[in-house]
């Protein structure tokens, strides 16, 4: 959503039509896969990507329809064979993909994308439905509506597709020394909420970190007083202050806070979980330190890569490995869907 948001922000203000297209299907090996989203502009200005280039300019033609009649459509596009030369791309992708196609604007009173982005900007989990067959003139083709769960039961004569919109990941950065800024940095690119904290001001001058970034300072030893750890879905101790260290990890360790990332080497590690005494028990399984992926990183921002990246592939129940390695084959698959 948040590479969604600016588009659609700019087009509510100046009143122009948006063509939101979300993938309903794949097959194969796809770019995107289902419930992934793009808008597209009047001018052809789109913002997401479903496809690495490929197919964004034919969307464009269909968009400009869609737009223009507020006529919801599907288009269906099917690389797995050299017949991908039927729509001119060569794409070679080995891949199928159905995109349905929705109108958003004024007479649609800028749903479902007001909702979306409300959801998304108040950080709460919410479903929508997308009908995409129907036999209904009350949601036609291209309509969609809010749905309580991801098992929201269709309307009568209409198949639907439910897509989820989920809260961006929170991050908490124990320390705004200047090896934060990079992974505040790298963090708000992908659309996470960044909360920094410490107990030294001139770490958290503003112009430091992104411009959402929630800077707070507060002494280590008060830090269960000022935030709430449970709001948060990691957090990466990094003040390079021994105490201070000590008691961010034994707040975390009282927490449920499903990552802690601890910056330093194995046996600042060992020192300050042999503080912890029995408390460091509870955070077995939860801790990484020394924080980070092994990619080689010397620099603060090969570094920031490097935390970042594990947070992120913990987050999505990931190891973080080579695709290479991950994917023992690639295999032509049926069409996937999440249909109702």
């Amino acid at each position: 959503m948040h590479r969604l948001l600016p588009l659609y922000d700019r087009a509510r203000l100046s009143n122009e039509p948006l063509v939101l297209a979300t993938v309903i299907r794949t097959g194969g090996s796809t770019y995107a896969k289902p419930g992934a989203q793009m808008l597209i502009a009047s001018d052809g200005e789109y913002a997401g990507l479903l496809s690495g280039g490929c197919l964004e300019g034919d969307l464009r033609e269909h968009a400009r329809e869609v737009a223009a009649t507020g006529i919801g459509r599907i288009v269906s596009y099917d690389l797995r064979t050299a017949t991908d030369q039927l729509f001119g791309l060569g794409a070679g992708c080995e891949g199928a993909m159905d995109i349905l196609l929705s109108r958003v604007s004024a007479p649609e009173h800028w749903l479902p994308l007001a909702d979306m982005a409300e959801a998304y900007r108040s950080a709460q989990a919410r479903y929508f439905a997308f009908v995409v067959a129907s036999s209904n003139p009350d949601f036609p083709l291209g309509s969609s509506f809010p749905v309580s769960a991801s098992a929201a039961a269709a309307p009568p004569g209409a198949e639907v597709f439910v897509a989820a919109v989920t809260p961006p990941p929170h991050l908490l950065l124990l320390g705004g020394g200047p090896d934060a800024r990079p992974v505040a940095t790298l963090a708000a690119f992908l659309g996470w909420r960044i909360t920094a904290v410490d107990h030294r001001a001139a770490y958290l001058a503003p112009e430091r970190f992104p411009p959402a970034t929630t800077l707070l300072e507060v002494r280590a030893d008060d830090i269960t007083d000022a935030i709430t750890l449970a709001d948060f879905s990691a957090a990466i101790v990094m003040s390079h202050h021994l105490d201070s260290d000590l008691h961010y990890l034994r707040a975390l360790a009282a927490s449920s806070v499903p990552y802690v990332g601890l910056l330093g080497p194995a046996a600042r590690r060992e020192h300050l979980l042999d503080s912890l005494g029995d408390e460091a028990a509870k955070l077995h399984g939860r801790l990484r330190a020394p924080v980070g992926l092994d990619i080689g990183g010397r620099t603060p921002e090969s570094i920031a890569l490097s935390i970042v990246s594990e947070v992120h592939a913990a987050l999505t129940g990931h190891t973080g490995r080579p695709y290479s390695e991950a994917l023992k084959s690639v295999q032509a698959s049926p069409m996937t869907h999440e249909l109702v």
